[in-house]
This record gives structure tokens, C-alpha cells and sequence, in this order.
């Protein structure tokens, strides 16, 4: 599932006429550099829930042949990201799924999305998440999200005054992950928390760059960043 229902607000004036997922780094919309990862990783389908500029987002998924793309429809009313997952659960099918964000871009001296999936175990996870090192990331201005311990399990940054890992902005997980959450719009945040209270949300981190693309400026870093890798 990729997200790309989001107004946008911070890529302003970029999101002035188009949703964010089609603001260009290098010539290639968001959402195309994330779908491209995907396919590269073998994914056949791809649920794509919209809101923002629905209509011209849907049509250039059109142009598409790869992945085969379906819409969650969200134009009456924007769910973030848990409310988004659960409305999209019955166009997900039952098998373990990707749920990736369109605001990232990256390198990839390895296989981050083939780590991910080696990782993933059902059995003693609710989610698995992609994470950055926090030092050297583009666009991110936070003090980390996680701490990862040796058999990557992840524990919340908390009290502490900076962890060393970035959520990236994809994950696995399975699809009725989100079905116990209220009605209407809900983040996926709280059931991650309960999650790793529980001891059940794991992750892995990148070999490669990050570039977390939310606003102009980051856009602007990032298409210096990949001319530079060239």
C-alpha cells in the first residue's frame, strides 16, 4: 500500500496544483521512485488510497504498466495513515503487505526491501520497519525515533534526548493491522507504541542515503544528492 492522500502542506508552493506524490525529484514523481522500488522488489499490485488532487493523481497511475495499481478512494474524507490502512484492508487481500510512504527517497548499497521482507516473521511481529541512521539523512530534522537492539527489536526514543534511527517511511505488516482502530482518521503511531510494548515491532537499517522529501528545501538537497551519486 503506498500513501499518498496527504495535502502536502509543508511542500507548498509544489502542492499549489498538484498532490505531493507528483512533485518531482530528478524529473521522477515521488510516487514513481517509490512504485519503482517496489516493483523492483517483485510487488505485482499496489493499492494507492487518494485524496488531495485525486483526480490527476489517478490519472497519471494510469500511464503506469507496473505495478498493477488500485484506489483506495479517500476523496471525502482524508484517514492518515492507520484509518487509511484499515479502509484499504479488503483491496489488500490476507498476505503480509508493504506499506510505504511517497515523501522518501533513497540509495541502496544493499537490498533494504529484501532485508525487510528476510526479517518479517509473523509470528513474533505487528510491524517491521525500514530505519535510517539519523546522522547524515536529508530533510530530517528530528532527534531520531527508535533504538534497535541486537535481535531488531525496536524501542521508542521516550525520555531520551535523541535515538539513532528514523523511521524511512516503509514497513511491513499485515493488512487487518489497523482494523481494530477507531472510525474515521487515526494514525498509525499508537498501535506501533502498544506494539513494542508488547515486544512486537522489529526493524533494519538502510545501507544507503536517505532522503526524506517534505518540504522544497529537501527536495531541492535531494536532487543535489542524487546528481551527486550520478
Amino acid at each position: 500500500m503506498v500513501l499518498a492522500a496527504g495535502l502536502g502542506t509543508r511542500m507548498r508552493p509544489l502542492t499549489d496544483d498538484r498532490p505531493k506524490a507528483l512533485v518531482e525529484v530528478q524529473g521522477r514523481a515521488l510516487i514513481d521512485h517509490v512504485l519503482d522500488r517496489l516493483v523492483e522488489a517483485g510487488i505485482e499490485k499496489a493499492v494507492v488510497n487518494v485524496h488531495w488532487f485525486a483526480d490527476r493523481l489517478e490519472g497519471h497511475l494510469a500511464r503506469r504498466t507496473a505495478p498493477r495499481i488500485v484506489i483506495s478512494d479517500e476523496r471525502d474524507e482524508l484517514l492518515e495513515t492507520g484509518g487509511g490502512l484499515k479502509k484499504a484492508h479488503p483491496l489488500l487481500g490476507g498476505a503480509p503487505v508493504f506499506v510505504a510512504n511517497i515523501d522518501s527517497v533513497w540509495t541502496d548499497k544493499g537490498d533494504a526491501l529484501g532485508d525487510l521482507v528476510r526479517l518479517w516473521d509473523p509470528t513474533k511481529m505487528d510491524a517491521a520497519l525500514l530505519l535510517a541512521r539519523r546522522e547524515g539523512a536529508i530533510g530530517f530534522e528530528g532527534d531520531g525515533d527508535f533504538f534497535l537492539r541486537d535481535d531488531g527489536g525496536l524501542a521508542f526514543r521516550g525520555a531520551a534526548d535523541s535515538a539513532p534511527y528514523a523511521y524511512m517511511g516503509v514497513h511491513i505488516t499485515r493488512p487487518g493491522y489497523a482494523d481494530n482502530g477507531p472510525d474515521g482518521p487515526f494514525s498509525l503511531s499508537p498501535l506501533w507504541r502498544k506494539s513494542a510494548a508488547e515486544g512486537r515491532l522489529f526493524g533494519c537499517v538502510l545501507d544507503g542515503d536517505w532522503m526524506h522529501v517534505g518540504d522544497p528545501q529537501a527536495r531541492d538537497q535531494a536532487e543535489a544528492k542524487l546528481a551527486q551519486e550520478g
